[in-house]
């Protein structure tokens, strides 16, 4: 008759095995996806941050360009004909500044129609690499027909599209380097006036690209939306514009933006993002150098699992079970705690050291669940107004940034700034008693606006607001509600310390323009001096 140790360790080590077999399984099937997984989101996310740099740089350009074409425009709206050559030097002064500071810029030019303006052809401004910019002799327009967008295309294709466009690599005839071009008609009440633009030198752009690397044989090429050869680093540098292709077997897409090729013989996966200007940049690894990361983390799956295997059974002939779940129950309980949960229960009536420990766990669970509670209220309360303070502030504006950061999807919100008007004077005229009034009496005027977005005190005369979800939306509702409140207690107040005269602002936040949520925070602040200064005017003039 077999002992019960004997039954239950026999009993255990059986589910250890059947356990770890079936985790050990799981956990290489697992590994198997998530290692696919993890690696086509490597190739986005690395194609995604290289987009994001080269859109910085093309976007450098062409806000360059779009400034001095807009400028040029405007002012030839209303400019005289006979001033067009101080309207030109103006353009050259102006252009050689935007121009000095735009990364990559070969030359830059704003030329004239012939049929705009015969006498002033403009200008053709040409990168030295020791003097800077140097003025070049422009291109003789007028040898050529400007309605034939197969010859100058820098200027004749905008001409044609009647809007900004980037151009695809070709060689400059005065220079003889391969560039890169944005290009943008200028018009005259309604005439073609001529071009502003910029060219790339064609090297900066593929050191830009090659800088973007990924495992050991990973890189990137640029194609064009009919997967044109733009840029390729394993391929000749003289290649001809639309002369090859990179992916030169049928495409098999195997996700969202992904494909899997051959080049040259060897299997390779790549991601792609469409650029702003209609190029398309591809990250590429070979499929093997993919495949390999997760087959060695299999290995040493399968490897653990055996040594686990080993180690578990000696583990479990040593312990008994009724020692291991208290603990287990315990080690539980301590992480839900460690995790910010203090709504723990755990019941040990035993008097063995397993219940004292498990009673005063809990007893210093419920000492330190009161501490913080109380703490929570010192740290992030203000004590006269009973809002929060500049600490709780600085709390939720970090919640938000982890959700900016995290891209989270129809994230919105809008941060008001309010500041008390003559604190000093209400302090040093009737004492700092009534200015605490004041104070007090504008805390009670932005509660009662924004009853449902929180309230914060972040300067000794300074207010904030965060709206979200219904005080998004209704915020110019309640921002003219603010105002009859504001207005209905300056006209009962009998006393100017009674009074609640407050400045305010308001900013939205933009994801295309707020990389940071303090850069919402810094237009409402200056949207609300903004509104003192005037509320200042408005009352000095009355």
């Amino acid at each position: 008759m077999r002992s019960i140790r004997t039954k239950f360790t026999l009993l255990t080590l059986s589910a250890i095995v059947v356990a770890l077999s079936i985790a050990t399984y799981i956990g290489v099937y697992s590994i198997k996806t998530l290692g696919k997984s993890d690696a086509d989101q490597m190739i986005h996310l690395k194609c995604t941050t290289g987009a994001m740099n080269l859109e910085a740089y093309f976007n450098g350009v062409e806000r360059s360009v779009e400034t001095v074409a807009t400028l040029v425009q405007d002012n030839f709206e209303t400019m005289p004909m006979e001033q067009i050559n101080s309207e030109i030097e103006n353009v050259r002064h102006l252009f050689g500044k935007v121009s000095h500071n735009t990364n990559g810029v070969l030359t830059y030019y704003f030329r004239l129609d012939p049929e705009f303006s015969k006498e002033h052809p403009g200008f053709w401004y040409v990168r030295q690499n020791d003097i800077g910019f140097q003025e070049h002799e422009v291109t003789d327009i007028t040898q050529y027909d400007t309605n034939d967008t197969s010859a100058i295309g820098w200027f004749t294709i905008p001409k044609s599209l009647k809007k900004g466009i980037w151009l695809p690599p070709y060689h400059t005839e005065n220079l003889g380097v391969r560039v890169i071009s944005y290009n943008v008609p200028v018009y005259c009440k309604g005439q073609f006036a001529g071009v502003v633009g910029m060219e790339i030198d064609y090297e900066t752009l593929a050191k830009e690209v090659e800088k973007i690397k990924l495992f050991e044989n990973g890189y990137a090429f640029i194609l064009d939306e009919n997967s044109n050869v733009i840029y390729h680093p394993q391929m000749e540098s003289t290649l001809q514009y639309g002369e090859k292709v990179a992916i030169d077997s049928p495409d098999q897409v195997v996700g969202d933006h992904h494909v899997r090729y051959h080049f040259d013989g060897t299997l390779k996966e790549a991601c792609w993002v469409p650029l702003s200007n209609g190029m398309r940049l591809y990250v590429t690894v070979p499929l093997a150098e993919i495949n390999s990361i997760w087959q060695r983390m299999i290995s040493r799956t399968i490897f653990a699992a055996f040594i686990i295997l080993l180690i578990a059974s000696f583990v479990m002939m040593r312990f008994a079970t009724r020692i291991t779940n208290p603990l287990h129950n315990l080690a539980q309980a301590a992480q839900q705690v460690a995790d910010g949960d203090y709504d723990v229960v755990l019941e040990d009536n035993n008097n063995d050291e397993i219940g004292i420990l498990t009673r005063s766990f809990m007893g210093l669970v419920e000492k330190t669940k009161a501490n913080i509670d109380n703490l929570n209220r010192k740290v992030y309360y203000d004590a006269m107004t009973s809002v929060r303070n500049k600490a709780g502030y600085g709390a939720y504006m970090q919640k938000l940034q982890d959700l900016m950061d995290n891209h989270t999807e129809g994230l919105m919100f809008a941060i008001g700034v309010f500041d008390c008007d003559n604190l000093k004077y209400i302090n040093d005229f009737y004492g700092h008693d009534k200015g605490d009034i004041y104070i007090k009496k504008a805390s009670q005027l932005i509660c009662r606006t924004f009853k449902h977005s929180p309230v914060f005190r972040i300067g000794g005369d300074e207010f904030a607001v965060i709206m979200e979800n219904e005080d998004f939306r209704d915020r110019d509702k309640l921002f003219n509600l603010f105002r009859e409140y504001r207005e209905e207690i300056c006209a009962a107040a009998e006393h100017e310390w009674e009074q609640a005269n407050i400045s305010m602002g308001v900013a939205v936040y933009d994801p295309e323009f707020d990389p940071a949520v303090i850069d919402v925070a810094r237009r409402a602040d200056k949207v609300m001096y903004e509104n003192k200064r005037l509320r200042k005017e408005k009352k000095s003039r009355a």
